[in-house]
């Protein structure tokens, strides 16, 4: 493990091994001691060891590079900040955050509380049975919001995936192009509708299944996927790459259907 972390010395370090990589191989001492608020000469000195411990060679006046072991020293070094900061995001400051959840039944501040997803929506139920636990921050009746915190645990959850089914733009047939049958189908088996495209939404309603959101398709099928709903994106041939470059870029299983 580097010790950047321990101690304000190897921080220094760590700040000023960074400036060189940045400046590289051009080094002004003054500039690297303005931005690390240390003195010029303090700056010399690290340079000077940093050089003893062949992390940063030196090439003329002023004119320095990191080594293949500098570079590798700062890689772990960074490892390990970014592995203390993802405890702190993780693990300190999600445990101390607050969220609303759905109250199952009558909850009071201070209760332990069971927490689950059921129809994309968060749950939490008065107990301890279950694999996710978090601690009410407010009193609350059945059916309404109350606060949580202090959550430990995973809550048990199966993605769903997102079927995209597309509609022929305007210029094409739009909406009179569809098979409704199929619309109708599979808006019906699905959790939960979304539509991209003036054409998608008419082929929606003509099917006698309303999307529930008409509008930022990609994003909503993606949070209703990682939530466990069944989605069916009714999607115009215009707007089919926008939508699957967002369900790719979050890793949700989808396939793509012809309407």
């Amino acid at each position: 493990m580097v010790d950047v972390l321990d101690n304000k010395r190897a921080a220094t370090r760590f700040r000023i091994l960074v400036q060189i990589a940045e400046r590289q191989p051009a080094v002004s001492q003054g500039e690297i001691a303005e931005e690390v608020g240390v003195t010029s000469q303090a700056v010399s000195e690290y340079i000077r060891e940093l050089v003893d411990d062949d992390l940063v060679e030196k090439e003329g006046r002023s004119r320095y590079r990191v080594t293949p072991e500098g570079v590798d020293w700062l890689f772990r070094a960074a490892d390990d900040i970014r592995r203390f900061a993802d405890h702190v995001t993780g693990d300190v400051l999600d445990a101390m955050s607050e969220a609303a959840y759905l109250a199952t039944d009558d909850i009071a501040e201070g209760d332990t509380v069971t927490l689950f997803v059921e129809d994309g929506l968060l749950h939490a139920k008065p107990g301890d049975e279950g694999p996710a636990t978090g601690v009410a921050t407010t009193d609350a009746e059945a059916g309404t919001d109350v606060g949580v915190t202090s959550f430990e645990g995973v809550m048990d959850l199966e993605p769903g995936s997102v079927t995209v089914l597309q509609v022929p733009a305007v210029r094409s047939g739009g909406s009179r192009a569809v098979d409704a049958d199929l619309v109708a189908e599979r808006c019906e088996a699905a959790d939960l509708v979304v539509a991209a495209g003036v054409e998608a939404v008419v082929a929606c309603r003509q099917a006698g299944a309303d999307p529930a959101v008409p509008f930022a398709a990609g994003e909503t099928a993606v949070e209703g996927a990682e939530r466990g709903l069944e989605v069916t994106a009714i999607v115009t041939t215009d707007e089919v790459g926008r939508v699957t470059d967002t369900l790719r870029d979050a890793d949700v299983s989808y396939e793509v259907l012809e309407g």
